[in-house]
């Protein structure tokens, strides 16, 4: 499907010369950019590149089903663009983020608002959508909430218990990490790509090192990627048990809770086993790893990821074996697939929709170029599949650091790696525990970072949150929140 697109072609974790992505007048991108939209292609980052006062916008789509990429970008241009929004709703967020970084204006946009900055007394703070009638009345959550979580706000629009409509505010942890980017990399950037989601400190910091040597025309040694392989299972391993033992305890199921709570403490603790971190920083590096695995401690953490996963299997078997868990879980918070493909959706919460959407399968890089990993994938799209997707990933993950570690690479574990290549865009996607992480970055005529775009998989996902929640009772928020799993902080950046 993407062999004849006008777009430039290229593969995940590669680089292109800045003056062989096409430009077009800006009219004529956006009609473009549609035309790919309507042909099959998912939008993985749309964003503006500043041109003294005025912007060039550049789109980088992926075509799954052919494992390939493409990029466009419109001429400079200033003042407003025809929106995508209203044929393509997975444009939504990313021409707000243009307007609000940018000032230039989605013409037809239908509920244009800002995401991340300050209007008026809060954070992304702009009118809400209201829902008028005798009956309907509103509940506002957050920012501030009664755990100790990050902030977000949350506005119903309500009839009795039932939801007609959820907004989602968020931008109260916005760091400005893109803009600190700017003239990189720099001595703190891969401080700041390890905390851009501090739960997704591996597959953050393997998209930039992957982008990095994309920009020197370089690889990191073949044991160096299998390290990373084995770290980007780990961290999914420890996210998907939290978040199974979070939402058994959001329904009072209390045997999978705790369980769930202990055994993510000892999936973090093999990643600290691995590189002295809990959370994986400190081990992936651009050219390579800062860690290497000898034989002895390979077998330590085999052995004790071989009890943390029997130990997970029961305590996920004891959930499943609850009819009241099931009761709670099934036709709750439905994402239809239409739905799904429309809004953009990544990662499990695609999957649990019937979606075979990973990059590990669809746009191999690194050493998932030498085996196909498994997609579980479970139709339904309520709390119930998003959940049985996470069972099934804890699983294949396992199985396949069972295989990594009994198959180990020799040679080193960190090369050489030139300076980036100047006026160069490269794209690299790694299939984080939430979905796709997407970095771009544009080098100038120095090498230095002219324009740096991460997209975090929570980007695409926070409004599949809200759709989940309409017709839904309000009740079922907490439930159908946790399903999802999603990120401020890797939102707000």
């Amino acid at each position: 499907m993407s062999a004849s697109t006008p777009f430039a072609l290229m593969a995940n974790a590669t680089s292109l010369p800045w003056a062989e992505v096409p430009a077009w007048p800006v009219v004529d991108f956006v009609r473009a950019t549609g035309i790919e939209l309507a042909r099959g292609a998912r939008l993985c980052s749309l964003f503006g590149v500043p041109e003294g006062d005025a912007v060039q916008l550049v789109a980088v789509l992926a075509f799954d089903a052919d494992s390939t990429l493409a990029v466009g970008r419109s001429r400079t241009f200033t003042g407003t663009f025809p929106s995508l929004t209203a044929t393509h709703p997975q444009a939504h967020l990313f021409e707000r983020e243009v307007w609000e970084q940018h000032q230039v204006m989605p013409e037809g946009h239908p509920w244009l608002k800002p995401v991340r900055l300050t209007n008026g007394d809060a954070p992304a703070n702009g009118g809400f959508f209201r829902v008028d009638g005798g009956e309907i009345h509103e509940v506002a959550v957050g920012p501030v909430h009664a755990g100790i979580i990050e902030p977000g706000h949350f506005r119903f629009q309500c009839a009795g218990e039932d939801v007609l409509h959820l907004e989602i505010a968020l931008g109260y942890q916005h760091r400005g990490i893109e803009e600190a980017l700017i003239g990189g990399p720099h001595r703190a950037t891969l401080i700041q790509m390890e905390t851009i989601a501090g739960d997704t400190s591996i597959a953050h910091a393997t998209a930039y090192a992957g982008l990095m040597e994309a920009l020197a025309e370089s690889e990191a040694p073949l044991r160096a990627q299998w390290l990373r392989a084995i770290a980007l299972e780990l961290e999914r391993l420890a996210n998907h048990t939290g978040d199974i033992g979070a939402l058994a305890g959001d329904v009072a199921f209390l045997p999978t809770a705790a369980a769930c709570g202990k055994i993510r403490g000892d999936f973090l603790n093999l990643t600290a086993l691995l590189c002295g971190n809990r959370f994986g920083r400190g081990l992936v590096r651009p050219g390579g790893c800062c860690h290497d695995l000898e034989p002895a401690r390979a077998a330590q953490l085999l052995e004790r990821l071989t009890t943390a996963l029997a130990d997970t299997e029961q305590a996920v078997a004891w959930m499943w074996d609850a009819a009241s868990v099931r009761a709670r879980f099934e036709n709750v918070g439905i994402v239809h697939p239409a739905q799904a493909i429309g809004i953009g959706l990544v990662g499990p919460a695609a999957r649990a929709c019937g979606l075979v959407r990973d990059v590990r399968y669809d746009h191999p890089a690194g050493w998932h170029r030498f085996g196909q990993a498994p997609v579980a994938v479970w139709p339904g799209g309520d709390v119930f599949a998003r959940t049985r997707v996470r069972s099934l990933e804890i699983r294949r993950s396992g199985e396949l650091l069972r295989e990594h570690l009994a198959t180990p690479v020799e040679g080193e574990v960190r090369g050489d790696l030139a300076a980036p290549a100047p006026d160069t865009l490269a794209v690299s996607l790694v299939e984080g525990w939430r979905g796709e992480a997407c970095h771009v970055a544009l080098t100038d005529a120095t090498g230095r970072f002219r324009r740096y775009k991460i997209t975090d998989p929570s980007f695409h996902n926070w409004m599949g949150l809200a759709l989940a929640l309409r017709g839904t009772a309000i009740s079922d928020f907490p439930i159908c929140n946790k399903s999802f799993g999603l990120s401020y902080c890797g939102f707000d950046l």
